[in-house]
């Protein structure tokens, strides 16, 4: 298929939220790490299903559902060509990242004893944190968190000295939704690979930023979530090796995840509807479809180099600011820059951007236990997509120094 150009400003006409005015400004939306925008086909698809599709999927004949049902599984051929998953028995439809998290954490507990070791790492989400605690209360598992160094990135030497052969899983993320740092997880999962452990990887940052090649990763689980990847809110992604999720009990009992039942006994069913308990977020499903074929209409690499400005291009106006400190910097980032002013609370300067119509994310970004380790109690986070632009990022620079004086 022929890419079309990628002109940012055609591009933005896709998204309508985007043309509209907050607080009497221009909306400026720097909060993508927290959800992206929509395009209108995106919007479209779920319209037309409803309009003319709706029907629940693989449970009748009739013409209604046959074709709600072509749609869902079209979209799960989409999401399988999209990470270069092996087959369609590989995509698990889920909420979004959380309930991956949950997914995996229940199941693969089942199969884990007293004494064996989880490794997180200190820059986790707290969807990668608290399911993994929940084991430790209810089988005694023991949960060791990966340090970092002084730079905040990861430590790799100490990462090493931590794995052993009671590591049975290193779940860990792919970036940063805290800081924007892009761990170096082909390493870690070879490494983890070497003593037996099976990695899972939180993709819900680096989705829309990154190409996701689960086989050229060789991880073992690759989570997302939809909203993140300019699809409907309520949708997510499970990858699995095959071999893996065959092996594991489902999560949740009732309609689509069996063949049989009787009051003795129920046959589970086969991949992926074996993890699919109930009715889906069909209509979801089939936007998250959409946004992929959107996006595959575009050279990623240009999607990429886009954003790649932009960052570089705010952290470039961030750091000659007085009293601001910024996270991580020159280190290579993707998707955001996190933030702070000496002496100002972070909520302060998001509500004042706010005012001048600027969207972006204050706060801990569900991660606190980072924020510990950098000793604050948050940070001003700005977040980019493809569709954000250099003069968006000159207005913000602008509108932060009013708000850097009126504070002072």
């Amino acid at each position: 298929m022929q890419k079309k150009l990628f002109l940012v400003h055609e591009l933005r006409e896709h998204f309508p939220i985007l043309a509209q005015q907050v607080n009497e400004h221009e909306l400026i939306y720097f909060d993508n790490a927290a959800s992206t925008q929509k395009p209108r086909c995106v919007i479209d698809a779920i319209s037309y299903f409803y309009t003319h599709d709706n029907a629940n999927v693989h449970r009748a004949g009739h013409q209604l559902a046959m074709r709600a049902t072509r749609s869902f599984e079209n979209a799960r051929s989409i999401v399988r060509d999209f990470i270069n998953a092996k087959s369609n028995a590989e995509i698990i439809w889920t909420k979004g990242t959380t309930e991956g998290f949950n997914l995996l954490s229940h199941v693969i507990g089942t199969q884990l004893q007293a004494g064996d070791e989880v490794l997180i790492s200190a820059l986790e989400h707290h969807a990668n944190i608290v399911p993994w605690q929940m084991l430790v209360a209810a089988k005694q598992i023991v949960l060791k968190i990966i340090p970092l160094q002084d730079d905040y990135q990861l430590d790799l030497e100490a990462y090493r000295l931590l794995l052993n052969n009671k590591t049975k899983i290193v779940s860990v993320t792919h970036i940063s939704n805290a800081l924007g740092i892009i761990n170096p997880i082909v390493e870690m999962i070879k490494l983890a690979h070497e003593v037996g452990a099976q990695v899972i990887v939180d993709g819900a940052q680096a989705i829309a930023h990154v190409p996701v090649d689960v086989q050229a990763l060789d991880c073992d689980y690759y989570l997302f979530s939809g909203h993140k990847l300019f699809a409907p809110t309520g949708t997510g992604v499970l990858f699995g090796k095959k071999h893996l999720l065959e092996a594991l009990p489902p999560w949740q009992g009732g309609g689509e995840m069996i063949k049989s039942v009787s009051f003795s006994t129920s046959t589970y069913n086969e991949l992926p509807f074996k993890f699919e308990a109930g009715t889906p977020n069909i209509a979801g499903v089939i936007g998250l479809g959409s946004a992929i074929e959107f996006l595959n209409n575009y050279e990623r690499s240009a999607l990429i180099a886009h954003e790649e400005i932009l960052l570089l291009e705010a952290e470039k106006a961030l750091l000659v600011l007085p009293n601001l400190h910024v996270y991580c910097a020159g280190i290579k980032k993707s998707g955001l820059l996190s933030f702070t002013v000496q002496g100002e609370h972070h909520s302060d300067i998001a509500m004042l951007l706010d005012a001048q119509g600027i969207a972006l994310r204050s706060g801990t970004h569900c991660a606190m236990p980072l924020m510990s380790l950098l000793n604050n109690s948050g940070t001003v986070r700005l977040s980019f997509s493809i569709y954000n632009t250099l003069d968006e990022v000159k207005t913000f620079i602008k509108a932060l120094k009013k708000v850097l004086l009126l504070l002072n």
